[in-house]
């Protein structure tokens, strides 16, 4: 398959949606020879915060001139930003044929009965181990696509695990209260391999610590272990010291703002020390270069100034008060306007009670063209009388610029999805100048 016959190959996959269960990724690797056993890895989930801290870990063992792969999900414009190696995103001609290479294996398990059709997200992640396995890297920074037990990365034994912190989200598939989830979270936890952890509250910690213990996987907990503290923070980044242990204490400067972004650093900088425990390459320098390095398209994401254009794919009631956070934070007493869109099987009610004040004027917009996207109107009828549904995004994104003025504030969230359809959005307008 060329890449065009890829993507339509992975199009055609969507339809069999999301499906838990391990039987299909283990026998699709199988078929591939168990890539994904042939390279070191480390393990990354949680709620919120998960693709910021893959993308620090992964920056750090960059920083080591180590050669390293990542993946994540979802993507915003292309399926390659989900596979990437040394910082740069597989080229389409290697995702072609990784793809091809998969759907083979697919072909052939399903023929041979082994399993069902395996679904659109266990193909990317057969061809992001099996791609990583050819490029011989020293490390895969693997971030789990929902959940974690019965996530199709889970068939790894990481050199450390990592838990940012679990809250309210994919209820419908994770479990609907906070153990529940916890427990989800907790199925990446591997025997005696360490694990990192920013989770708080008996009710998060409780499952992670109890299976810790029963796997003997020691635990590494953020306010415990070690913790962060602004030293100064702007939207043009922060610095803080971490603290670990009795006897390490050292500033680090990132470009991400947000008070949630010391934490996730924090976690970040653990995990790679925790690696570097095996591995001397890994060193103090690599550490602050690789979070200093660090940028992550679509969180607190600021693409414009005066106006000021806010990008930010918070879409649990936990994303929307880290984002409303930072937004009392760095504009005090300004009104926001907001560009919202959201999926109809989130916590729309949740999200827009956490993030949208009285003050604030909202354009409701649909976050895609897709069947979960909720409609502006609905939308428009949660947030209340400060709302305007509006047709398209442009729509909606015109008007917010005009309301905004040269010293207003425009925000662009409620879903990655949303997020994705701008940045398309702003690229089609830029070559359609050239």
């Amino acid at each position: 398959m060329n890449y065009t016959e890829s993507l339509a190959y992975l199009d055609s996959l969507g339809k069999f949606g999301i499906k838990l269960g391990m039987e299909r990724i283990e026998g699709l690797l199988r078929e591939l020879g168990n890539p994904e056993q042939k390279i070191k890895t480390v393990h990354v989930t949680g709620t919120n915060g998960k693709g910021s801290v893959t993308s620090m870990i992964t920056n750090i063992l960059l920083a080591a001139n180590l050669k390293v792969g990542k993946f994540t999900s979802p993507h915003l414009v292309k399926y390659n930003e989900r596979i990437n190696l040394n910082g740069k995103d597989i080229s389409d001609e290697d995702f072609a044929t990784a793809i091809t290479a998969v759907k083979v294996a697919a072909d052939s398990v399903v023929k041979k009965g082994v399993c069902e059709q395996p679904t659109q997200f266990e193909i990317l992640t057969a061809a992001a181990f099996l791609y990583f396995y050819l490029q011989k890297v020293d490390y895969a920074v693997i971030e789990v696509g929902m959940g974690g037990l019965w996530d199709s990365t889970n068939v790894i034994t990481p050199v450390v695990s990592v838990i940012t912190n679990v809250a309210l989200d994919h209820t419908d598939r994770c479990g609907k209260t906070l153990e529940r989830i916890a427990m989800q979270k907790a199925g990446i936890i591997k025997e005696k391999v360490p694990l990192v952890t920013a989770a708080e509250g008996n009710e998060a910690l409780g499952p992670i610590v109890s299976l810790a213990m029963f796997k003997e996987a020691p635990v590494y907990l953020y306010g415990k272990a070690f913790h962060g503290t602004e030293v100064k923070s702007s939207m043009e980044g922060q610095t803080f010291t971490l603290h670990a242990g009795d006897f390490y204490h050292s500033d680090y400067e990132i470009k991400l703002p947000g008070e949630h972004q010391i934490k996730n650093t924090s976690v970040a900088i653990v995990a790679a020390k925790l690696v570097s425990k095996q591995d001397d390459r890994i060193n103090e320098l690599a550490l602050h270069v690789g979070v200093a390095n660090t940028v992550w398209p679509g969180r607190l994401e600021r693409i414009h100034k005066n106006p000021d254009i806010i990008l930010d794919g918070a879409h649990n009631p936990d994303g929307a008060k880290a984002l409303r956070n930072a937004l009392d934070k760095y504009y005090p007493g300004k009104q926001v306007q907001f560009v919202f869109g959201m999926m109809g099987d989130k916590d729309m009610s949740g999200v827009i009670k956490t993030l949208i004040k009285q003050d604030d004027v909202v354009y409701t917009v649909r976050a895609d063209e897709g069947a979960r996207a909720a409609e502006a109107a609905d939308l428009a009828k949660l947030v209340g009388s400060n709302a305007v549904a509006e047709a398209d995004l442009a729509t909606a994104y015109d008007a917010a610029i005009r309301g905004a003025g040269t010293d207003g504030v425009v925000c662009v969230c409620g879903s990655l999805y949303l997020v994705g359809e701008f940045k398309k959005m702003l690229l089609a307008d830029k070559s359609g100048m050239n």
